[in-house]
């Protein structure tokens, strides 16, 4: 597995609207293995691998979350919205980076009470002198995003924007390693999946798929007084049952479990009571297309450390290998 290909994705720009910097790592590395490509009007990057039978269509979020610049004092402070969902808690005292290379650092003059942490409360500082030398930096509708630099512990990767950096990492790999496809396969980056699934509805209904399989982070239900959700670190491929955007179909579950079973690849199961993926929207387009979602179990999420574990993304890799290689029964 190519670690350092993943921490560059990772280290990678791409606030939801602004994916190219993601757009341009990717393209470079499946250009090679792939038979044509276009972008959407919504920046969604679409590979065509040929092949037999019908369409199916993959698809991995390129953009991540981050805060927008809404208004900057005259001391130089510089307010904020969010792009996605950015959680307080996670951002107070975290180093922001914006697409000219300005950090930030996220402030709050005085919390009474650490459950009183709303981010209107918050306040991004660069170490501006006043408003005029901040607004020489940095100006209304500027994005930034976490700054924090990857890094792998032993069997785990530690990072901002694996939600869903790692998902287009087990495309980009998949698409490396498969040899002989049972489908005609568009391999799809999305856009601007963290406000509302975009990218992939438009680029769903350009491919007109007759199957969809996302690919996402999940929930990793294995830290202490967690809720009791059956996906974990170190627990192999998670298929997906269900999130509040989909109900996956039995078609693309049973399709997912056969192939772990068969080459004896590592499986369990993700059932999320909130939060969806792009197959919600995938399994909306036209007359409805079968879909489902091969997730990775990951700690944080939304955070500037999110965490997972390697083997469960060289297990998903593989799951999806076989699971294009083999026709659906």
């Amino acid at each position: 597995m190519n670690i350092e290909l993943l921490k560059s994705m990772c280290a990678a720009n791409g606030i939801s609207g602004d994916e190219g910097a993601i757009k341009s790592l990717i393209l470079g590395e499946i250009e090679n293995y792939i038979d044509d490509h276009s972008v959407d009007a919504l920046g969604s990057l679409i590979a065509h691998k040929k092949g037999p039978g019908k369409k199916m269509m993959l698809a991995g979020h390129m953009d991540q979350i981050g805060l927008i610049v809404t208004y900057i004092s005259k001391e130089g402070f510089i307010y904020f919205g969010r792009i996605g969902g950015m959680r307080p808690a996670y951002s107070l005292g975290q180093r922001f980076v914006f697409p000219n290379g300005t950090v930030g650092v996220v402030a709050c003059e005085r919390l009474d009470d650490p459950r009183d942490m709303p981010f209107e409360k918050m306040y991004l500082d660069i170490g501006a002198r006043d408003g005029e030398e901040a607004g020489r930096q940095i100006k209304i509708g500027d994005v930034c995003v976490y700054s924090a630099a990857p890094v792998v512990n032993g069997g785990a990767i530690i990072s901002p924007a694996l939600d869903d950096r790692v998902g287009c990492f087990i495309m980009v790999e998949a698409l490396k390693k498969i040899k002989a496809p049972a489908f005609d396969l568009y391999f799809v980056f999305t856009s601007q999946e963290e406000v509302g699934l975009r990218g992939a509805r438009t680029s769903a209904y350009a491919v007109e798929p007759d199957y969809g399989l996302a690919f996402d982070v999940t929930i990793s239900a294995d830290t202490p007084k967690a809720h009791k959700f059956p996906s974990k670190m170190h627990g192999g491929a998670a298929i997906k049952i269900k999130d509040s955007s989909v109900l996956c179909h039995p078609i693309i579950v049973k399709h997912l479990e056969d192939c772990a079973k068969k080459a004896g690849i590592r499986y369990q199961y993700e059932i999320l009571e909130a939060g969806g993926t792009d197959s919600g929207a995938i399994h909306l387009t036209k007359g409805g297309v079968p879909s489902g979602v091969i997730s990775v179990a990951t700690r944080y999420v939304h955070s500037a450390n999110e965490m997972c574990a390697l083997s469960d993304i060289e297990d998903s890799i593989e799951l999806t290998v076989n699971a294009l290689e083999t026709p659906i029964a």
